[in-house]
């Protein structure tokens, strides 16, 4: 366990101003497969900076701007509690999902299950070796999801990267028995339509609905033809999830043309990613409500009948968002965050160059009832300390803090670390606790950082993308009375009635 380096606060904020089964981990003994990189999300290989670029951040290390190379920097109402750095699984970090005592953990080249029950000293219960883009992960019960988005040579784990024009290849969802923590078995699997980006459950008593997030097809793709313009949906009985199956692909955005009718992008919208699909959804089953960032379109609609989908409103920001990442309900449902991953988590954007309102969250009030509701927009919220050009840094995966009358929100931002924030009046956003490391380098753009940062039953969960998993302890007046809300099980893009 690494412990809490001790605190320091930034002296000011910097202004730079430049551009078949599961394996555990006692079995991993070759060298997990790579996955192959797809668009939003991608890991990618270092990037030289200009000489300025590396001077100015050197410059603002010894300056005490911004922290040094991996040194811990946070507010006084945070505390590093815990940290276990990737074993077995050396590929990128991804999402987090939680059950009980236990904490999920994706990576490309598989998933880890944490046994929690002490945050402060978390311990490793499994490694499963499966890998496959982005493995984004979520539970319900005894059944355990994975999301692959690279074309594979089949369905197993013991898969190899191939084309995505043969048409042989597989992407999709694959489904485990968790029933025993310490060897997940795989249980089916079910392709779709362009793989998996990200998925999110709708779960009922008998049955698992999971809507699949993808998009980018490609003519030359036998498996992902364009119009993409709608979301799979796969029906997983829990009793019989080997029966798994897709059960519909509803449109969301209909229009004629080879594209469907969603954000049409450059160059009618210089700098605004084209909507072919979705990237991710969440739901709000209490309200029967999902709000999906698609790309270059932020929706809100129904989930009344789980596998038809009614989209009731649409919005577009064609100014400062480019590409619609991720969405959070608010505890009342009459908000949404949703966020603008600009430069697809490989670009340092938290700099003076490009501002406050780009890749930055966007905070939207729902207004009207049912059928005739309407997102309008309130304000964005950024991270007000300003990183190295060498950092990639953006708004990404985030949870609410459930207190009772407030509207609080814990945040990745990738090298910008962990955020927490206030959005109480849409208007007026406000950070109030971070948590963050330096960069990984002064010499190159090199991705890592908190790709998931998550509140949990009295602390906050972070997967780090190179530096592991990290446990985060807030202490603050405004969000002590979360300490009491206990939850069975988490998956943030399943938003629980908190208070229910």
């Amino acid at each position: 366990m690494i412990l809490l380096s001790v605190s320091r606060t930034r002296r000011r904020r910097l202004g730079v101003a430049a551009a078949a089964g599961g394996l555990l981990a006692a079995l991993l003994t070759a060298a997990p497969a790579v996955a192959i990189p797809d668009p939003g999300d991608s890991p990618t290989a270092g990037k030289e900076v200009s000489r300025s670029d590396k001077a100015e951040a050197r410059a603002a290390i010894q300056s005490g701007e911004i922290p040094a190379q991996d040194e811990i920097v946070h507010s006084d109402n945070i505390r590093h509690v815990a940290n276990i750095p990737k074993d077995a699984l050396s590929g990128t970090n991804s999402d987090l999902a939680f059950q009980g005592r236990y904490a999920f953990a994706g990576n490309y080249d598989g998933f880890r299950i944490f046994d929690i029950s002490d945050p402060k000293a978390p311990k490793t219960v499994a490694q499963v070796l499966c890998p496959g883009s982005q493995n984004d992960i979520s539970v319900s019960g005894d059944l355990l999801f994975l999301s692959t988005d690279s074309s594979r040579s089949d369905s197993s784990c013991n898969s190899t990267t191939q084309p995505a024009t043969e048409k042989s290849s597989w992407e999709g969802m694959k489904v485990f028995d968790i029933s025993d923590k310490r060897n997940p078995r795989y249980v089916a699997a079910v392709e779709t339509a362009c793989g998996s980006h990200t998925h999110t459950l709708v779960p009922e008593r008998k049955n698992v609905y999971v809507y699949v997030s993808s998009y980018s097809p490609n003519a030359a793709y036998p498996d992902c033809q364009p119009p993409h313009d709608g979301i799979s949906v796969i029906k997983v009985p829990r009793k019989a999830p080997h029966k798994a199956a897709l059960v519909g692909f509803p449109v969301l955005f209909p229009g004629e043309g080879p594209d469907g009718g969603g954000n049409p992008g450059g160059p009618t919208n210089p700098g605004v990613s084209k909507t072919t699909g979705c990237h991710d959804i969440t739901v709000l089953p209490s309200k029967d409500l999902a709000a999906g960032a698609c790309m270059g379109d932020g929706i809100l609609f129904s989930i009344k009948d789980p596998e038809r989908p009614k989209v009731i409103d649409r919005v577009q920001d064609n100014v400062n968002f480019a590409f619609w990442h991720s969405a959070t309900f608010n505890q009342k449902a009459n908000k949404v965050v949703f966020t603008d991953e600009l430069g697809g988590g490989g670009g340092a954007t938290c700099n003076a160059e490009i501002g406050p309102n780009r890749g930055a969250d966007g905070i939207y009030d729902i207004v009207g009832k049912g059928d005739r509701q309407k997102l309008v927009f309130r304000s964005y919220f950024k991270i007000p300390r300003h990183q190295a050009d060498t950092e990639n840094c953006v708004a990404h995966n985030g949870s609410l803090i459930p207190v009772k009358g407030k509207d609080l929100m814990v945040q990745a931002w990738y090298q910008g670390g962990v955020s927490v924030w206030d959005f109480t009046d849409s208007s007026k956003p406000k950070e109030i606790a971070y948590f963050e490391r330096g960069p990984l380098s002064t010499d190159q753009l090199v991705t890592g950082g908190s790709w998931s940062a998550y509140y949990y039953n009295g602390y906050i969960y972070s997967n780090d993308m190179a530096k592991g998993f990290d446990v985060l302890k807030i202490d603050d007046r405004r969000t002590d009375p979360a300490r009491w809300v206990q939850l069975r099980e988490l998956n943030v893009q399943t938003q629980p009635d908190y208070f229910d």
